[in-house]
């Protein structure tokens, strides 16, 4: 038996552009048939005739050529590529083989003329050494990462299924219990990775997958962090990273010590845009968007459908809090509240930091006056609170009445 391996070999011009004409259905089997029989009875090429028996025009030749370089200039060692699955400003994202493994995988490869800019090929490795340092069934998997030919890539686990913006787009809105049991995924998938010290800073529906078993990925570590990495977070200083939609407060101000808090106000605003089918802040251009979240109250989510619980209206008020000492003062505690209120429970972290939010508030009052509008907002939050409220104000519009008719009698006399 002959031990010499096989090679493998690439197919060859003639073999490509035969299956991208019939792919393309320029031509049938039976047409590239004839013209290879042409092609060999003539001597000529097998691309002059296909267009002389009119199978394909000259530039359509030209186009199909091109593409053909262009997979050879992109193929992989180790990968072969199979289609297109997105593209965005940055990469193009494909399907591919895993020849070792036989198995499919995404690769993410960075454009020619990005690949010659060294600040994207630094922010690009970056990704892929922020997502190699995360093992979690709710986080889409690195794989590898390199270069060949010029191109920059990296490989990771391939998601069957769809994402959270592709279900919004067509008009869904979730059910409560839908959206906990997507939103629990992912906390669980950000608890992990603050565990870690990684902060995503791009959580929205876009970058969120869902396979057809309901599993739900966290994916595109693109904007991750690392907390404890100053020289990043100085060189980002005063730069708004991330969507505008779902953009947390200090992310928009440019502030130097971003941390967990701003993935649980992205994930609140995800959470927002799932129960009432509509961003919590919408407005003509970007930068309106990103001042509402700065600077206009939070309509809550159960006054626009209410349907909703109030725990879920009190969970996604204390998540996206426009300051974030007032948010969770933990992953751990926010995936708490979440399944509590999925159990039919009450959210207790929340209630307990809107309690707080409000005691600060009253007491910083006594000092500096009235409370702010927000203080005000959340006074109307919580049940317990809001009863003992109530009945302050009954009591004070008794005595009140009280005083209104001594001096009524008073006159009288």
């Amino acid at each position: 038996m002959s031990t010499e391996k096989t090679k493998s070999v690439a197919p060859s011009m003639d073999t490509e552009l035969a299956r991208l004409v019939v792919d393309r259905q320029l031509a049938t089997c039976e047409e590239i048939e004839k013209a290879r029989l042409a092609q060999q009875a003539s001597h000529r090429s097998f691309a002059d005739v296909l267009v002389e028996q009119e199978a394909v025009t000259s530039s359509q030749l030209s186009r199909l050529k091109k593409l053909i370089q262009e997979s050879r200039d992109r193929q992989l060692p180790g990968y072969k590529l199979v289609s297109v699955l997105g593209a965005g400003a940055m990469a193009k994202v494909y399907k591919a083989v895993q020849l070792s493994l036989d198995r499919p995988v995404a690769v993410k490869i960075l454009p020619k003329r990005l690949s010659e800019n060294s600040e994207y090929v630094k922010l690009f490795y970056k990704e892929g050494r922020a997502a190699a340092k995360l093992n979690h069934p709710n986080i889409v998997q690195a794989i590898d990462v390199g270069e060949a030919g010029g191109y920059h890539y990296f490989v990771m686990e391939f998601v069957e299924g769809h994402t959270l913006y592709d279900e919004l787009a067509n008009g869904k809105v979730f059910s409560e219990e839908e959206a906990l049991k997507i939103i629990i995924q992912i906390a669980t998938a950000l608890k992990h990775a603050h565990s870690q010290g990684l902060i995503h800073r791009d959580v929205k529906p876009k970058n969120i997958m869902i396979t057809p078993e309901g599993v739900v990925k966290l994916a595109d570590m693109g904007l991750a962090r690392s907390t404890g990495d100053a020289e990043a977070a100085q060189a980002e200083a005063g730069r708004a990273f991330g969507t505008p939609y779902y953009i947390s407060p200090e992310q928009i101000r440019g502030e130097v010590d971003i941390d967990f808090r701003a993935d649980i106000y992205s994930l609140g605003a995800t959470l927002y845009h799932l129960v009432t089918g509509r961003v919590p802040f919408d407005g003509p251009t970007p930068v309106a968007v990103m001042h509402k979240h700065l600077k206009e109250p939070l309509v809550p989510p159960d006054h626009i459908n209410t349907g909703l619980s109030s725990g879920i209206g009190e969970v996604v008020e204390v998540m996206m809090a426009k300051d974030r000492a007032k948010r969770y003062a933990s992953t751990d505690d926010m995936l708490l509240d979440l399944q509590a209120i999925a159990a039919g429970e009450a959210p207790l972290q929340a209630r307990r930091q809107i309690k707080d939010n409000v005691l600060n508030g009253l007491a910083d009052a006594e000092q500096n006056g009235p409370p702010s509008a927000d203080i005000a907002d959340a006074i109307q939050q919580p049940p317990a609170v809001q009863s003992s409220l109530l009945t302050y104000i009954i009591a004070l519009a008794a005595a009140l009445a009280v005083s209104v008719l001594i001096n009524i009698v008073m006159l009288l006399k």
